[in-house]
């Protein structure tokens, strides 16, 4: 039984709109940020992943809502976009000043990390034309109604950017849910977005409000507990039995008091290094109750950003396509795995190799 009722596809423009901003990431490879002579650049923001993987891995018809400031950093970041097949008309362009002095687009510098050496991002994200999005500067009937949207994404990145961000997700789940929409939100608490706002009181206080409009609510553990304040009990089973145990005895509290959710969903991750972790997933509905995904001890990961928001798109489209949890959390699983083993944010994964890891492929060569 399917835990959702998605509006038919021939009635809708998109299959998914993600609302969020999209960073620049500058990329030293296998070196440091501070030693760094060169960077790849890549295009990143943990909403918009979701729709670039759906539409690059699952071939859905995706479109973002975001700003950019209208210079060469703004028009590159289109480009990137662009290439990867999302729908750029949603786009707000904003008049550049010269400097900054009002907007910019965001940056983000992010070390792969290597062993013992773990991961490192470092943000440049403050008075962005995405932070500066506002409640009326989309009409979101439009987009919802007139136009047609099978599904919205955002989520606590988003929400943390500024003082108008969560008015603005506010909106656009108002609306999204008037006309029919589905509505997911990845609660990805970064502590270094909120420090300054009000740390985990004021990441909470958002949270718990827009957590009233959600379908689908997707985050970890530590998610749970820093965004919504559910605390993580305590359990005297292995490790990977103590992140589903915990899990489930959290979401039992959580459906409690947001019977809204309809799909509760995170990933399991356990990190033995920078470049090795236990990984797997898990889900909930009341129709199916939990479900689990294959369990991968041992995920050699070469660039492990955006691994979180592979699962959710790969997790979106089995919901969408197979309208079945225990599938859909199989291909969310899936396609994070895969697209950790490729550098940047987002998915390199095709859909045969996803389909192909679903069905419990090795990693022998292709020939």
């Amino acid at each position: 039984m399917s835990p959702l009722d998605p509006r038919p596809a021939d009635q809708c423009r998109y299959d998914l709109v993600s609302l969020g901003e999209i960073m620049l990431r500058l990329d030293p490879g296998e070196g440091r940020v501070r030693t760094a002579r060169n960077f790849r650049v890549w295009e990143g923001g943990g909403e918009y992943n979701v729709a670039r993987g759906l539409r690059r891995c699952f071939g859905l018809r995706t479109a973002v809502v975001t700003a950019f400031a209208d210079n060469e950093v703004g028009r590159l970041l289109e480009d990137l976009v662009l290439q990867g097949g999302v729908d750029t008309s949603l786009v707000r362009w904003t008049p550049y000043d010269g400097i900054g002095r009002a907007v910019r687009n965001g940056l983000n510098f992010t070390e792969r990390g290597f062993g013992l050496r773990g991961a490192v991002g470092t943000s440049d994200r403050g008075h962005t034309a995405a932070g500066q999005l506002r409640p009326d500067d989309v009409d979101w009937d439009h987009l919802f109604g007139e136009l047609g949207v099978r599904w919205l994404h955002t989520g606590g990145i988003y929400a943390a950017l500024s003082e108008t961000t969560p008015d603005t997700i506010e909106a656009a789940m108002v609306a999204a849910r008037r006309h029919g929409t589905l509505v997911s939100y990845d609660l990805n608490y970064r502590p270094s977005l909120w420090k300054a706002i009000g740390g985990q009181t004021r990441a909470q206080e958002v949270n718990r409000r827009l957590a009233r409009y959600v379908d689908v609510m997707i985050g970890n553990e530590e998610d749970f507990t820093a965004s919504l304040g559910f605390p993580v009990p305590d359990t005297d089973e292995s490790l990977t039995e103590l992140e589903a145990a915990n899990f489930q005895r959290m979401i039992q509290s959580v459906v409690q008091e947001y019977d809204n959710f309809r799909v509760v969903a995170t990933t399991l991750r356990t990190v033995r290094t920078a470049t090795v972790n236990d990984w797997g997933a898990i889900a909930w509905s009341a129709g199916s109750g939990f479900v689990q995904a294959t369990h991968r001890p041992g995920l050699e990961i070469l660039d492990r950003v955006g691994g979180g928001d592979s699962f959710a798109s790969g997790l979106i489209f089995g919901l969408l396509e197979f309208g079945d949890l225990a599938t859909a959390v199989e291909y969310g699983a899936a396609h994070g795995a895969l697209a950790m083993t490729t550098p940047g944010d987002t998915s390199m994964a095709s859909r045969k190799e996803v389909d192909a890891l679903v069905r419990g492929a090795s990693a022998r060569v292709q020939r």
